[in-house]
């Protein structure tokens, strides 16, 4: 703690340091600092970490980098949560039909060894622009996905890892009933197949934990995927980083067990949003509430690499990823974030959540929570890089990644693991 409480004490010594001299604006600031760089000046006032992003920003190196050539480009992050940096080639088309469809297709492989490959077509407005539709397939392999056993009490030294190896199929088909409101439903497949870890680090998880104790782990099943939606949406950017508005969304699922009949299970999945603006925008309060349920029938479970997981870069900071899991799970964000200069906002945070068995034991008590801070690097109204450090009674974690805090999973492909 004495950590976090240097750190931060530094970032705000940082950010409260004067820009330039007089009583001028932070509109003005910027705007001058423009201006004597266009002449070859540089603000002996001006940092010098302020002065090179500032260059940055203003070369348009983000725009260029991410813009790729003919459809070609990078495809940087977005891996599962411990896979390492992760980047790979991608070909992406919006311009297909007349701009009536898209297409994409990537292949990334991680520093770890982690593998992700995707096929995804879009149809984003017909039928006089009320519907939608997506079709997505993905390949994953992730060879030591860490796991601590199933339940809120598991020691953090009883750490495991497993390989994950998957390939869903899934439609999307979505209907834009108002500005704000839209509905659907979506049907995939899931194949699964799970085996040891080779992270030599730890144990394979197989060796310490019985089928009792993680159902699936000694047999995997695939599964047919029945899904419908709701959301209403009413952010400022919807598919960037939202300064004011709120997004809620409900999704309801079906995991039926096509070859062991012993793992169907339906989920309920909610992720609540609102964003709360100050001072034109320049400060805003980020809220978010998200919970994850499963049911199951007599005699049925729900396997292990599906429950709902909590920990990492996206929900409790201060945890390492998939710290916890269990049949149901909740967890609260709040984020106060300021913008320091254009394209670069501060933020500061805290997290709170648990993992139970009974959805009757989702209640505010004997909550794990983290607090932490951080910088969002933004291009185009949407983080481009992210960075939080952020503490635990566990410990301190420091996460790196390429997407906002609150990411949102694309409809009816609700898994255990991150889909991103």
């Amino acid at each position: 703690m004495k950590f976090l409480l240097a750190a931060t004490s530094t970032l705000a010594f940082l950010i409260a340091s004067p820009l330039a001299a007089g009583q001028e604006s932070r509109t003005e600031e910027i705007q001058n600092e423009r201006k004597k760089k266009a002449a070859g000046l540089v603000d002996e006032n001006a940092s010098k970490t302020e002065v090179r992003l500032l260059m940055f920003k203003d070369g348009k190196y983000l725009e260029r980098f991410t813009a790729g050539y003919n459809g070609f480009r990078a495809k940087i992050g977005n891996m599962v949560t411990g896979g390492g940096f992760a980047i790979g080639p991608e070909y992406y088309r919006e311009d297909l039909f007349r701009g009536r469809m898209s297409a994409r297709a990537s292949a990334q492989i991680s520093t770890r060894g982690f593998q992700k490959y995707e096929l995804e077509t879009k149809i984003p407005n017909f039928a006089r622009r009320i519907l939608s539709f997506e079709a997505l397939a993905t390949y994953r392999n992730y060879s030591s996905l860490q796991y601590y056993g199933t339940g809120p009490d598991r020691p953090k030294e009883l750490r495991a890892n497993y390989r994950l190896e998957d390939t869903s199929i899934d439609g999307i088909l979505g209907a834009q009933l108002m500005r704000h409101v839209k509905i659907g439903g979506s049907l995939g497949y899931l194949w699964t197949n799970v085996g040891p870890g080779n992270d030599k680090r730890f144990v394979s998880a197989e060796k310490v934990f019985t089928p009792a104790q993680s159902p699936g782990i000694d047999e995997q099943s695939n599964f047919l995927r029945p899904g419908m939606f709701a959301q209403y949406d009413y952010r400022d950017h919807t598919q960037g980083m939202a300064k004011s508005g709120g997004n809620y969304v409900f999704q309801y699922s079906w995991f039926l067990d096509q070859k062991l009949q012993r793992y169907s299970f339906r989920r309920l999945d909610m992720d609540l949003q609102q964003y709360i603006p100050f001072l034109n925008k320049t400060h805003v309060l980020a809220l978010r509430a998200k919970t994850t349920m499963t049911e199951t029938d007599r005699n049925e479970a729900v396997p292990f690499y599906l429950q709902p997981i909590l920990g990492g870069s996206d929900d409790l900071r201060g945890y390492r990823f998939f710290r916890f899991n269990d049949r149901n799970m909740m967890v609260m964000n709040a984020e106060y974030r300021w913008e320091i200069f254009s394209g670069l906002d501060g933020a500061v945070f805290a997290d709170a959540g648990k993992v139970t068995p009974r959805r009757g034991m989702l209640n505010f008590r004997d909550l794990e929570s983290s607090v932490g801070m951080g910088l969002r690097f933004n291009a185009r109204n949407a983080t481009f890089i992210r960075i939080d450090v952020a503490a635990s009674h566990e410990g301190v974690q420091v996460w790196f990644k390429f997407n906002d805090a609150f990411p949102q999973r694309r409809f009816g492909t609700t898994t255990g693991q991150p889909v991103y």
